[in-house]
């Protein structure tokens, strides 16, 4: 099948109201982008903001970019102008990096923060408490330049189906619990992006709103080495 035609069957099967579907096109080059694009995708996921700077030069500017990767803060000032939504945040540093560079570029940026809800040490992400330390602090409170949008999390790579519930689940509840407390009254407070191939149906019955789907539809990657800056 192409890509085109792997792309139709997951819209047809995630997107809707309250599902988008973020289409994960690292190491895959503009054109395999670009066909996904005629095919009706809109929305693209990138690890790696170099790439991530060359496609987006490259590509029609209706394109909405996530950041989905870990984000150095020396990299940020590359995607300030044109970035939708860094899924990524995962430290308060990062954040007033963020707010930073947006203010730069008179801009807002939508960010998600990354909570660590695995069972594994080689994720990134915030641990539950200190996502509630966060949004206390002094500093977070004055950020103008961000909007922080919901929350993401990346489940332990295992056939385990009831660990992966367990774990999607609890982001959920911390979801629920951060809305309550700190975002009430904040519409745009409505994101958790969970769920990537083998995992977005439970994600998508665990409450996901975003889920990021990359390889089941452009096919095997091609891992491209970039020079450090």
């Amino acid at each position: 099948m192409s890509i085109a035609d792997n792309l139709l069957k997951y819209k047809a099967e995630i997107e809707g109201p309250t599902v988008k579907l973020v289409a994960v096109s690292k190491y895959h080059g503009a054109d395999a982008v670009l066909e996904a694009y005629h095919a009706g995708q809109r929305v693209f996921g990138e690890n790696i903001v170099q790439e991530l700077v060359e496609k987006q030069a490259e590509l029609p500017k209706d394109i909405e970019w996530h950041l989905i990767g870990h984000l150095q803060t020396n990299k940020v000032k590359y995607i300030a102008p044109f970035i939708s939504l860094i899924e990524s945040v995962d430290s308060l540093k990062l954040l007033i990096e963020i707010d930073k560079q947006a203010a730069k570029n008179k801009r807002i940026i939508d960010c998600l923060l990354q909570v660590y809800i695995a069972d594994e040490d080689t994720k990134f992400g915030l641990a539950f408490d200190e996502v509630v330390d966060l949004l206390r602090d002094e500093q977070f409170s004055a950020l103008k330049n961000i909007r922080i949008v919901g929350l993401m999390g990346i489940a332990s790579n295992t056939k385990m189906e009831k660990q992966i519930k367990d774990e999607f689940n609890e982001l959920k509840v911390l979801f629920d619990g951060i809305k309550a407390s700190f975002f009430r009254k904040d519409e745009a407070f409505k994101e958790i992006s969970m769920g990537m191939s083998a995992d977005y149906k439970i994600a998508i019955e665990q409450g996901s709103t975003m889920v990021r789907i990359g390889s089941s539809i452009f096919g095997k990657r091609v891992i491209k080495h970039f020079k450090a800056d």
